[in-house]
């Protein structure tokens, strides 16, 4: 599995923003319906500010959209991203699996 430098920092800043478990439970939330910045902020046991950069990184990895509507900023989620991470993962497995078969054709051989 090679992958370009930009292409790795995508895929880092993608798993950094699910690291934590309050931007997955943002994720989740925004994944079921648009919410704003300010609604979020009351949800969590932090202050505004702490939500709102949250927020920032989601969107810089791209999990989340954000859009202004008047005085509000309104976040949703992006299913095409958690695709993504989803397809990283399953190319990490197959990359386990291929060596785990290729472990067992060895101990066969050794037999």
């Amino acid at each position: 599995m090679v992958v370009d430098l930009g292409e790795r920092r995508a895929v880092d800043r993608l798993f950094h923003a699910l690291s934590d478990g309050t931007r997955r439970d943002i994720v989740v939330r925004t994944l079921q319906g648009e919410h704003s910045v300010s609604a979020l902020a009351r949800l969590y046991p932090m202050s505004f500010a702490a939500v709102q950069k949250h927020v920032a990184v989601l969107h810089e990895a791209g999990l989340v959209a954000k859009r202004r509507q008047g005085r509000e900023q309104l976040v949703s989620g992006d299913v095409e991203a958690l695709r993504r991470a989803g397809a990283v993962l399953d190319a990490l497995e197959d990359v386990w699996r291929a060596r785990v078969e290729r472990m067992g054709a060895l101990l066969e051989e050794d037999s």
